[in-house]
């Protein structure tokens, strides 16, 4: 579109050298500072909040309890949790890897060939010593047994005609009527008939005892397990199988390795006479199973290992040990009357070996190098490298240093806290000496 020709007009020299103020750049100016205001609000608070984050749960509040705003830290002393070394009982366990091992096993085979008729037992039931197991037909075996015992009739019917002849020619050889020739032929007549007859007899036992073999019965008590074979099937004495296995229960056995260094405290105990209490434990050693007695222990050491074994026997009322099940022994050696005992969580290692640190008189902390003993849960004693009463650091222990200035405290002593409960304050610290020490620092 072309311009209008009063647009192309040249403006009056009036309106160009009496200009009127125009209000638009203090406008602008007033909302710049505005904006610059609502920024430098938004700056301060985000400066307020991360400030405040940090000193309540960020590497500040950690600092300050380490030592800033006169707390504890590097330049004041550590508050650790400390546990004085004791005169105590602690029992010596040996632990050994073993299996559920019972003391008879027995896989129920046929006797007799012939035709499986009746299972009498369900899977995994336990059933007592003369119980039914299973039925073979006994329908030729009681033939069998009918003839033998006919045969048996006719020898001892036979032995009988002949002993009356015997008694016959006596009184007649004695009156010199027949020879002494035919009373000879008669004894021999009688023994041989005796003869007959005991081998029917045998054949007769041989019967009957076929015909029981035909009712299969539980050897003992005990638990069968799963069926090997079906009623119908044709079964002989040289099947492979088996019809079932049969296992011992109660009692049962544990069967476990140690080490051969404690033959000799072990057969001293057992010439002592007193029993040995073994308890069973699940195989990560945390769930207690079952408790017994030592039975026996092998008359060899395995070469190859340098174990030998020993056999616990357990009553096994509760079931709660199955065969071939591995579980964890603990056998109970001895009691260890008058040893130095302290907290595990005490024990320090290091390239020179296993040390605990001490706090002496002057709230500084001494490493000593100790030689451990008996291990009974969450107790160690200890042989040599500590007295008794001796106060060692179990909590904080990683933070210390030779020489370093520490706040001793018992665990769930301190002001405020319930025994037994863990403080709250700070990642490592173990006492409440030390949380009050942070709280008179940081109000001041």
């Amino acid at each position: 579109m072309n311009p209008l020709p009063t647009d192309l007009a040249p403006k009056k020299a009036s309106a160009a050298a009496y200009p009127q103020p125009s209000a638009h750049p203090e406008k602008k100016r007033r909302y710049r500072w505005v904006v610059w205001l609502i920024l430098a609000a938004a700056l301060l608070g985000i400066v307020a909040v991360g400030y405040r984050s940090r000193m309540t749960s960020g590497p500040s509040a950690a600092m300050r309890a380490r030592g800033g705003f006169g707390g504890f830290g590097m330049n004041g002393p550590l508050p650790v949790s400390v546990r004085t070394a004791q005169k105590a009982s602690i029992n010596v366990i040996l632990d050994g890897l073993g299996t559920v091992t019972p003391l008879a096993t027995v896989t129920v085979r046929p006797q007799v060939s012939g035709q499986l008729v009746q299972v009498n037992y369900a899977e995994g039931q336990a059933v007592a010593a003369g119980d039914p197991l299973a039925t073979i037909d006994p329908r030729p075996f009681q033939a069998a047994l009918e003839q033998a015992q006919g045969q048996l009739l006719q020898a001892q019917a036979q032995l009988k005609e002949s002993q009356i002849e015997l008694e016959r020619y006596v009184t007649l050889s004695s009156q010199d009527s027949i020879s002494k020739q035919q009373l000879d032929a008669q004894r021999a007549l009688v023994s041989q008939y005796e003869g007959l007859a005991k081998t029917d007899q045998a054949l007769v036992d041989n019967a009957q005892l076929n015909l029981a073999y035909c009712h299969i019965k539980a050897p003992f008590a005990g638990r069968v397990g799963l069926r090997l074979i079906d009623q119908g099937n044709y079964v002989t004495p040289g099947d492979s199988t088996g019809l079932v296995i049969l296992t011992q229960i109660k009692p049962i056995t544990v069967i476990f390795s140690l080490a051969e260094d404690y033959i000799p405290a072990l057969q001293k105990r057992m010439k002592d006479g007193a029993p040995i209490p073994v308890d069973a434990y699940d195989r990560a050693g945390t769930t207690k199973l079952a408790s017994g007695k030592l039975a026996s222990i092998d008359n060899t050491v395995d070469p190859s290992t340098g174990t030998f074994k020993l056999r616990a026997v357990f009553p096994n009322d509760d079931e709660a040990l199955y065969p071939n099940q591995f579980v964890m022994a603990r056998m109970l050696l001895s009691v260890d009357r008058s040893a130095t005992v302290i907290p595990t969580s005490a024990i320090e290692r290091g390239q020179q070996g296993t040390f605990v640190y001490v706090v002496g008189a002057d709230n500084k902390v001494t490493a000593k190098a100790v030689t451990l003993g008996t291990t009974e849960g969450e107790r160690v004693a200890v042989t040599a490298g500590l007295a008794v009463g001796d106060k060692v650091v179990v909590d904080g222990a990683d933070r210390l240093k030779e020489g370093m200035e520490v706040v001793a405290q018992t665990p769930g002593q301190g002001q405020g806290q319930a025994p037994g409960q863990k403080p709250k304050w700070g990642p490592q610290d173990g006492s409440d000496g030390s949380q009050k020490r942070w709280k008179s620092g940081g109000s001041n």
